[in-house]
């Protein structure tokens, strides 16, 4: 499907013909056709809107142009397109027949977000930068925000600035918020969990509700003057990264999947070679 339309002026006969076709095609696939997402420069897909709230924010706004592969609106991703191709040639083998592509770095089709993401890698700062990509600028602006300690207002304000300076058609997110968005596939989420100062118990289970340790005493909260506490500044404050979003990234791909479970099918002949040859490993495989 010709999709060069995108980049037309907004007022000429070839946008407005493709861009009636998009509505329709959206429409279409479209569970609830009053929230149909926006794809306006404006919304960026984020909100859902009736076929003709869309129309004035596009021809107000503009459209993304980079918004090629309309996923956000039923069309297959192009890597689960070629992933889906990479299965077909699979399961037209004879059999016993193996493929090192069947073997290789495709994804699950369940791995849209991280697909998008990877997508996201391989995208060109603005048309026709060849020093650098999106997620590359992003991760040096988050390494530079965190080196200087940087505040969310001022990072925001930077992305603006910078925004400006580049090109038209440039693929750097307008604010932390989108910025952010942009990693959230990889499963980096945390859970921020209340501690004792001295280490003693977590403020969870149990002692969700407690406001001393039992252990030591001491506030959960932080005191100001006077040892006045201040309720909801937690003293310290643990982060914790849940581990089984990362699981899933590492079983994304079937050739990693396969690496990591490779000692379930190991040769046992009752000779130990690894810490996963003695009895006591079925603790770990049963727990």
């Amino acid at each position: 499907m010709d999709k060069d339309w995108m980049l037309a002026d907004r007022r000429s006969l070839r946008f407005q013909t493709g861009f009636e076709n998009f509505l329709k095609f959206a429409s279409g696939n479209a569970a609830d056709k009053t929230s149909i997402r926006c794809s306006s420069l404006k919304c960026c897909n984020h909100h859902g809107f009736t076929t003709g709230v869309i129309k004035d924010h596009v021809f107000c706004n503009g459209i993304m142009p980079n918004y090629r592969n309309w996923a956000k609106h039923g069309e297959p991703s192009a890597m689960n397109a070629r992933s889906n191709e990479k299965l077909e040639t699979v399961e037209g083998l004879p059999e016993g027949v193996d493929s090192e592509e069947s073997q290789g770095e495709e994804m699950s089709i369940d791995s849209d977000e991280f697909l998008r993401f990877v997508e996201d890698g391989d995208k060109p700062l603005y048309p026709g930068c060849t020093k650098t990509t999106k997620l590359n600028a992003l991760i040096e602006l988050f390494n530079l925000k965190a080196k200087h300690t940087m505040a969310v207002a001022c990072f925001s304000d930077v992305l603006l600035l910078i925004g400006m300076l580049l090109p038209v058609l440039n693929e750097l997110p307008s604010n932390i918020y989108e910025a952010k968005k942009s990693f959230a596939a990889l499963g980096m989420e945390y859970e921020k969990i209340h501690a004792c100062p001295n280490d003693c118990i977590l403020y969870r289970g149990d002692h969700e509700e407690a406001v001393i340790c039992p252990e030591c005493s001491t506030s959960r909260y932080k005191l100001g003057k006077n040892n006045v506490v201040k309720d909801g500044i937690a003293a310290k404050v643990l982060w914790y990264f849940p581990v089984i979003p990362r699981f899933k990234r590492m079983f994304q791909s079937p050739k990693t999947a396969k690496d990591l479970t490779w000692y379930a099918d190991r040769k046992k002949d009752g000779t130990m070679r690894h810490p996963a040859d003695p009895p006591t490993w079925e603790l770990v495989d049963k727990k």
